[in-house]
């Protein structure tokens, strides 16, 4: 199969890419997404894929999206930024293109992406962990893409950490994100800075003088500065995050993590104290090998790379 197009579907655009088989991105458009309105977020991807196939020749359409798939690739059963719910993707977009369409959550796509062409290229037992606002998952397993029986396998950003602790907005306490993440590493931040002004002020400088100004990039800057308070933000996130690879581990025993998303970008800051969480916290550690910690390597573009793969049947 020749050359394909990827769809990543998010809550705010849809960016779509013609990719070929050594991975590549040729092309690539973005629109935004009318997220409040399912059939306008379907006439946008089909639009999208239309006017790429008028430039190009293009054998199918992978598309990726946040949520739960089901196990036949083809309705997106409930997606937390979007208006879908039981939205039979792959029919309405086949219709309007006239192409074969395969429908993946957005993290499978991705874990799919750094495999085949990424930072995990030759490992058979890998889980991407993408670190963002939440965490999402995509996790290959012997050398195929686990999707669970239902196709809602990869959600370890709601497994329960703390049993009574914060609540999460899927509507359970503790969750993994609610300590692990982008928002847990601000909210750590901003309670850092509430709580001592006095040890916050370069914080507090980068938010404006309040604590609610305090953004990621602003905790990572600091950081980056050698703040102090800043650096134990990142210590306790990444400790979080690092505990919960351990538990991974002990259930899946990959052979690589790939950690990707928006707060991987502050590198070693975040990859230095998970990995040491996760060394700590892995049972049996001194009688097993551990894992690879990496940080990935195709950006916010593995979703759509992995997306325009899988339609080659991946």
């Amino acid at each position: 199969m020749g050359l394909t197009v990827g769809v990543d579907v998010g809550g705010t655009k849809v960016a779509a890419g013609v990719v070929d088989p050594r991975g590549r991105i040729i092309e690539k458009l973005q629109r935004a997404t009318p997220a409040a309105c399912p059939d306008a977020t379907i006439d946008v991807i089909a639009g999208a894929v239309n006017e790429l196939l008028a430039r190009h020749e293009i054998d199918a359409i992978g598309i990726g999206a946040a949520g739960f798939v089901d196990r036949a690739r083809s309705t997106v059963l409930f997606a937390p930024n979007l208006a879908w719910r039981d939205e039979p993707v792959r029919r309405l977009v086949a219709e309007s293109i006239g192409r074969p369409v395969v429908v993946e959550n957005d993290a499978n796509a991705a874990a799919w992406a750094e495999v085949k062409f990424g930072a995990a290229r030759g490992e058979r037992d890998v889980i991407l962990i993408t670190v963002g606002t939440g965490i999402g998952a995509g996790m290959v397993l012997n050398g195929q893409l686990y999707r669970g029986c239902f196709g809602s396998a990869g959600e370890p950003g709601h497994y329960r950490v703390e049993p009574d602790g914060r609540l999460c907005g899927c509507g359970n306490q503790g969750c993994w994100e609610q300590y692990a993440s982008g928002s847990a590493l601000v909210a750590e931040a901003r309670e850092f800075a509430r709580r001592s002004p006095g040890a916050a002020v370069r914080l507090l400088q980068l938010g404006g003088g309040s604590p609610d100004g305090i953004d990621g990039p602003a905790v990572t800057q600091a950081a980056r500065e050698g703040d102090a308070g800043a650096l134990r933000c990142f210590d306790i996130v990444g400790g979080w995050l690092g505990a919960g690879l351990a538990d991974l581990a002990a259930v899946l025993d990959p052979g690589c993590f790939v950690i990707g998303g928006g707060v991987s970008q502050a590198g070693d800051l975040l990859i230095g104290p998970a990995t040491a969480a996760y060394h700590d916290g892995l049972t049996g550690r001194s009688h097993r090998e551990f894992a690879a910690v990496k940080l990935a390597r195709l950006g916010p573009e593995a979703g759509l790379i992995g997306a325009a793969d899988l339609a080659r049947g991946g």
